[in-house]
């Protein structure tokens, strides 16, 4: 009887140090499949994976298994660029030509004077001009203008004993000008146009100091006639404006504005 419990105590210390084992394997992250065999990989579940190397931390997709990086160049899109027509310069112009006056590309060449002659004073002026209307019915010039005056002046007036005594002075004024206009075409062969001259002039006097260098403005209206083939004809009213050094002190210079309106003539040719 002894013998017997001795057996079965053996056997019962058996069966439980079997099962120690098992649980200590368990803890060890070493699961038992349904049929009995051991997973080394712990206890995952299902759609996770199991890190090569250390603890995964969070819920995401191991390094290795990630795309390597690589820059992302996008293509700058395409801007607009606006159509402009190379106009150039027009070949011939006017009569027998397909360019009439005022189309763009039309070229201006010529100038225009102005003649004052008054008692005690004379005034005569030539602006040549160079002229392209870089659009249709625009156009822009530039005008070299020379101007030369002379006026007499009583200083003294005569007496009963005596003559007066009278003083000539004269002035050259040099201008030069950027002019925008606008020409409207009133028929094949009339034009009326407005232009505004922006620019420098000088003017020097003799007897005494030159006035200097100032701004100068020049508008302009009139009309433009064809003539002939390629000529154009253009009577205008023109207006000056333009500053000057009028007086010097210690202290600085003092600036002056003249103004002056007048009539003018001039004759161009187009090609």
């Amino acid at each position: 009887m002894s013998t017997i419990r001795i057996l079965l105590s053996m056997t019962t210390l058996s069966t439980v140090l079997v099962s120690a084992s098992a649980f200590a394997q368990n803890a060890d992250g070493d699961n038992l499949n349904p049929d009995g065999t051991g997973n080394s990989q712990g206890t995952n579940q299902p759609g996770q994976e199991e890190p090569a190397n250390g603890v995964k931390l969070g819920v995401g997709t191991e390094p290795q298994a990630l795309p390597p990086p690589q820059s992302d160049n996008d293509a700058q899109p395409q801007v607009a660029a606006p159509a402009v027509a190379a106009q150039g310069i027009t070949e011939q112009a006017g009569v027998g030509g397909t360019q009439a006056y005022g189309r763009a590309g039309v070229l201006e060449l010529g100038g225009f004077a102005n003649l004052t002659n008054a008692t005690d004073y004379l005034s005569i002026g030539f602006n040549p001009t160079i002229g392209w209307f870089f659009m249709d019915n625009v156009e822009i010039s530039a005008i070299l203008g020379v101007n030369y005056s002379k006026q007499t002046t009583v200083r003294t007036p005569a007496t009963a004993t005596t003559a007066a005594v009278t003083e000539d002075t004269s002035g050259t004024n040099i201008s030069l000008l950027a002019e925008p206009s606008l020409h409207i075409p009133l028929s094949k062969t009339l034009f009326g146009f407005l232009g505004v001259g922006f620019g420098i002039s000088s003017q020097s006097v003799d007897p005494g100091p030159d006035a200097g260098t100032g701004f100068a403005m020049a508008p302009r209206l009139g009309m433009n006639v064809l003539v002939g083939r390629s000529g154009v004809f253009t009577p205008a009213i023109q207006g000056t404006f333009q500053t000057t050094d009028a007086v010097r002190t210690p202290q600085g210079t003092i600036l002056a504005v003249s103004s002056s309106v007048g009539v003018n003539a001039g004759y161009t040719v187009m090609w």
